[in-house]
This record gives C-alpha cells, sequence and structure tokens, in this order.
C-alpha cells in the first residue's frame, strides 16, 4: 500500500535541499531583525527615561510585549521537531453521546478550531459537513494549511467534554455532551500510497450542505469506501464533483498513509475510530461552563479560567502545555 523510495531521485533530492536552504536563510534573517528590534529597543528606553518620556516609554512596552509573544511563538515552534509537525492537518469532527446538545457542541468546536486557525493564520477549507437534524453538525472534515499545522494541532485528537445548562431544554437543566476530535498529517506528495482502482467503490449522491439550488440538484458529493481497510471518505463542499472526488482522494490517502505509521510502530488502535467511547471517562479536555466556568486538560492538568477566550480559538497555552509534556506525566 505504501511505497517510498530509499533515495529520491536527483531533481527531487535538489528541489528538497533548496526548501531547506530557504528556511534556513528565512529563520536566520527572522533572527537578525529580532536582535536588531531588541538593540533598538535599548536605545528608545535609554532615551526614554533621560528625558522621562511616559509616551515613548508606553510604547516601548508595547513593543516589548510583542516582541515577547514572537519569541514565545519561536519556543513553541522548537517543540515541534518531527517530519510530520511541519505538514498541513486534516481535522475530523464526530458528534458522540448528547443528541442534538452533542451536534451543537461539535459545532462550537468547529468553530473554535476555525478561530485558532486564523489565529495562527492557517487557510482552512470544509471538505465534508454532514449538519444535525435539528441543529448543529454531526460531523465534520476541514483541512488546515501553513506552516506546521498538524504540530498545532495534533493535541486536539482525543474526546472532547462540555458541561452547560442547555440552550435546548426548556427546564434549564445541565447537560453533558461529548465530540471526538481526529486530527491527521496531510499525506506528503513524495511519498507514494498506492490506492488502486479496483480497490475503491465511488458513489455519487446530492450534497446536503450549503451550496445553492445547484449542489441540491445535482449529484456533485463523491463518497469512497476503500474495499481492503472499510476507510469511508465523502466530500459535498465543491459544485464539481472531479474538485469533491480529489479533495476526497486527499483525506482517503492520509487516512491510509496513517494506518500504514500506526501498523509500523504496532500500534493495536484502529485508524478510523479510537477505541474508547464518546462519552464519561475518556475525554481528554473538560469545557465547564456550569456551575463554575473552567477549562482543564486532563492530560496535562493546564487549566484556563476565560472559557469565552477559549472557545473563540485562544488554545495556545493548552497547545504549549501538550507539546512540553505530550505523555501527560
Amino acid at each position: 500500500m505504501l511505497a517510498q523510495p530509499e533515495f529520491w531521485d536527483d531533481q527531487a533530492r535538489a528541489a528538497e535541499i533548496l526548501k531547506e536552504r530557504g528556511a534556513l536563510i528565512q529563520a536566520l534573517e527572522e533572527w537578525q531583525q529580532r536582535v536588531k528590534q531588541v538593540e533598538d529597543l535599548e536605545v528608545l528606553l535609554e532615551l526614554a527615561l533621560e528625558e522621562e518620556d511616559q509616551g515613548a516609554l508606553k510604547d516601548v512596552a508595547k513593543e516589548l510585549a510583542d516582541l515577547e509573544k514572537t519569541f514565545s511563538d519561536w519556543e513553541l515552534r522548537l517543540l515541534l521537531g518531527s517530519d510530520e509537525d511541519q505538514k498541513n492537518a486534516i481535522i475530523t469532527i464526530h458528534a458522540g453521546a448528547g443528541g442534538t446538545e452533542a451536534n451543537d457542541w461539535t459545532q462550537m468546536l468547529l468553530r473554535m478550531f476555525l478561530r485558532y486557525s486564523e489565529r495562527k493564520g492557517f487557510k482552512t477549507e470544509t471538505i465534508d459537513l454532514l449538519p444535525g437534524d435539528e441543529a448543529g453538525v454531526k460531523s465534520v472534515t476541514f483541512t488546515a494549511s501553513g506552516p506546521f499545522a498538524y504540530g498545532y494541532f495534533k493535541s486536539e485528537t482525543g474526546i472532547h467534554r462540555l458541561v452547560r445548562i442547555s440552550p435546548f431544554d426548556a427546564s434549564g437543566r445541565r447537560h453533558t455532551s461529548f465530540a471526538a476530535v481526529q486530527v491527521l498529517p496531510e499525506v506528503d506528495d513524495r511519498i507514494d500510497v498506492d490506492i488502486q482502482e479496483k480497490d475503491l467503490r465511488i458513489d455519487t449522491f446530492r450534497a446536503s450542505g450549503p451550496g445553492g439550488q445547484h449542489v441540491n440538484k445535482t449529484s456533485s458529493a463523491v463518497r469512497l469506501t476503500h474495499i481492503p481497510t472499510g476507510i469511508v471518505v465523502s466530500s459535498q463542499s465543491e459544485r464539481s464533483q472531479h474538485r469533491n472526488k480529489e479533495l476526497a482522494m486527499k483525506v482517503l490517502r492520509a487516512r491510509l498513509y496513517n494506518l500504514e505509521q500506526r501498523k509500523r510502530e504496532e500500534k493495536k488502535q484502529e485508524l478510523q475510530e479510537s477505541q474508547k467511547e464518546i462519552a464519561w471517562g475518556s475525554q481528554i479536555r473538560s469545557y465547564t461552563l456550569q456551575p463554575y466556568r473552567l477549562v482543564k486538560d486532563h492530560r496535562t492538568k493546564h487549566e484556563a479560567g476565560n472559557v469565552d477566550a477559549v472557545l473563540d480559538g485562544d488554545l495556545d497555552g493548552f497547545v504549549e502545555a501538550f507539546l512540553l509534556n505530550p505523555e501527560g506525566n
């Protein structure tokens, strides 16, 4: 299924070397630029102190805060050392126990991840979305493209639990909802994942999500079933059936590659679904809105009291805690 030549041809190797060289040059130039910024700020600070210029001191303080954030981002990136970390990410969210509540929670998680992508400058594209019967989303798959997208998103794989007063319950009772998140690295073009046509079943159907009359009246959506493994992926976000097949193939290649990697590492869990039930006792993170407000990661013990900020995409603290201690020890 998976073929990766021991040596690339000369042209591919040359392209890879040029890419690495460009990245190193860019990193060096950025570092030199930051060093110059620090030196300039030292001069400005001395002048502001000598002249007792409060306005200038405030400007220096603001620039220092911005610079500190930049260095913090660099420090975080140093923790992303594997080849997989540099790749684009494919994120899938499935609603778990909780019915309409869980569907709404899935939509909230989707918004949180999209906002996080905006903060990181990642480009996102929805590949497949199945809306809930009454509200929210049953399942969704989207891509996040940009430097180290997978490295930043990989900490989100697992069960996410929400506790809140239900907006769908007229009695105002507290409800618990669950959603499962799977994050995969997009397969590199240099890695050949051999998918035989005879091993594929291709079905077309009418898209059920947004897209206008054209999408609803034509069978533009595509579902691919990889018969040997039973993996099923679909795409209905584009009006073109050809484009939807292309997007579905991208997800299928990533899942087959991930499955092969798991076999090589002798892991005993299936690729499509976690062995844990999407319910009580298996969550990686809890988002509690009632009776108190707190987001807690059960692996790293990292907590955040500003729940609204987290749900608005402020995940850096949780990502950093996971990268520093991925095993949760």
